[in-house]
């Protein structure tokens, strides 16, 4: 779709599927148990609504504490997947010189990486997210590289690609009568800003952008038209990344899927089980059943009362072998078969999700494993880190691509524009241990130099610092000494 037409239904009907199904991972993803509260018990599925945050809780309507607890096992997931993909910075280099030192300013100054964390983690919960280059004058001499959400944009896909996309906002000042829109459409070469006045299910119609304080601001930089910016470039200043293809609710859809699709009954069974392992605490708080006779009354309609802490009491008219008296009241807590039930939902769910589940602690008791078991624990995730940055490294070398070239187009810049190349690294540090074991079989098999050993052992030094460290080994071990057995012509 282009700009949408006055009197439209919003959002669009052929998207309202793609949004609820976003709308439901937000919640979990959020870990509010209200805003998931909200969504299950108004769900239009009988079958969820029966869900454990699809009840009713009467102790809640009566304004007493809410006991179902939430594990926010969902925004572990998605934060372990941005942690894979951006914990450490990719490397991102570019032939010229000059261009290169211009782009490692633009990372560091607009804190790409955080940027970059930021954009991972809510992918992999809300099934994609969008990068978008744009440039405010303001605030720096510099374009921004910048997250946009997937629930408040319209993607124009051809043949899987992106070829445009309104990105929408809804303003302050909005009401149940009125709201405000503000749709930012990107397309090669321009950037179009309209402003709409509507209702909370229609778009209503376009009005000038000095109607709303938010967007009056946006006037002073469009072009002659009046409702766009020319970028100056050809590429499209907006690009898509999908969290993982394909979607499986959608096959034919370019729109990727969630780290969290066809887990919510899992998120919702062990939130069941969290609950129902507190509430066998709650019931198994000690409690004492006493005799009428033991209560204190606080006088005509106020009840009685026990004092716990008392340690006299007046004789009770009662027959001394009646046995009555103060008795203890304690239950079992069902500790392991809880435990159990929780921690096998959880592997499941972060199994299903595509991790191993030592990322998550449930492997392993403080036993000593051998990286061969430690690297076949991980293969799982690493998997799903390869897959994932296949995704990123094409969107992400697109939009810094943009990001040079809005760079000296707009800001002058005197360099040469070109796509970086983006690569992503083996995502495992291996311990010293491990590389230590490794450089003493490479050893023993006498296929390593002593030059390359120190590499391995020193991947960021230099190649002065590697051949001084070089000629203090050979030194040291007397290796680099001319054996005196050997004749050398130089002594004649």
């Amino acid at each position: 779709m282009a700009l949408p037409e006055n009197g439209a239904a919003w959002p669009p009907p052929s998207w309202s599927r793609h949004y609820a199904e976003m709308r439901v991972d937000d919640a979990w993803y959020s870990g509010d148990r209200a805003r998931l509260a909200r969504i299950y018990s108004h769900h239009p599925q009988p079958s969820e609504r029966r869900r454990l945050w699809g009840r009713r809780s009467t102790e809640h309507r009566a304004g007493r504490r809410e006991h179902r607890l939430h594990v926010p096992l969902p925004g572990d997931i998605a934060r372990t997947s941005a942690d894979l993909l951006f914990a450490d910075m990719p490397a991102i280099t570019v032939e010229d010189t000059a261009t290169q030192e211009r782009l490692e300013t633009l990372l560091d100054e607009g804190c790409v990486q955080q940027t970059l964390l930021g954009a991972a983690e809510q992918a992999a919960a809300l099934s994609g997210v969008f990068l978008r280059v744009m440039w405010d004058r303001e605030l720096a001499d510099r374009p921004l590289l910048t997250v946009m959400q997937p629930d408040a944009a319209i993607p124009e896909f051809r043949f899987g690609m992106l070829r445009a996309v309104n990105f929408w906002r809804e303003l302050e000042g909005s009401t149940d009568h009125t709201v405000w829109r503000h749709i930012e459409r990107h397309e090669s070469g321009r950037i179009v800003h309209v402003l709409y006045e509507g209702t909370v299910d229609n778009i209503g119609r376009a009005v000038p952008l000095t109607e709303h304080p938010d967007t009056a601001e946006l006037v002073d930089g469009l072009d002659a038209d009046g409702v766009s910016i020319s970028t100056g470039i050809r590429d499209l200043t907006a690009a898509y990344i999908p969290n993982m293809l394909p979607n499986r609710l959608n096959r034919s859809s370019p729109i990727g899927r969630s780290d969290f699709q066809q887990l919510h009954p899992l998120f919702d069974a062990l939130d069941e089980v969290w609950s129902s392992w507190m509430r066998d605490i709650r019931l198994a708080r000690a409690r004492l059943i006493v005799p009428d006779g033991y209560l204190r009354s606080e006088g005509p309609g106020a009840g009685a009362s026990f004092d716990d802490d008392r340690e006299v009491w007046h004789s009770l008219k009662m027959p001394p072998n009646e046995g009555s008296g103060i008795t203890l009241a304690q239950f079992d807590i069902r500790v392991a078969e809880h435990q159990a039930t929780a921690e096998a939902t959880m592997r499941q769910a972060v199994q299903t999700a595509g991790y191993n589940a030592q990322q998550f602690g449930l492997e392993g008791r403080g036993e000593a494993v051998t990286a061969t078991e430690v690297d076949s624990r991980d293969q799982r995730a690493m998997v799903t880190r390869k897959k994932k940055a296949g995704y990123c490294r094409h969107a992400l070398a697109d939009m810094l691509h943009v990001l040079l070239q809005l760079d000296a187009v707009q800001f002058g810049q005197q360099i040469t524009p070109a796509r970086p190349r983006v690569e992503f690294g083996d995502g495992v540090a291996e311990s010293e241990q491990q590389t230590a074991t490794t450089l003493d079989l490479l050893n023993r098999a006498g296929a390593v130099s002593t030059a390359t050993k120190v590499k391995i052992l020193h991947p960021d030094w230099d190649d002065g610092a590697v051949n001084d460290e070089v000629a203090l080994i050979l030194s040291e071990t007397g290796a680099g000494a001319p054996d005196p057995t050997l004749f050398h012509p130089s002594t004649l």
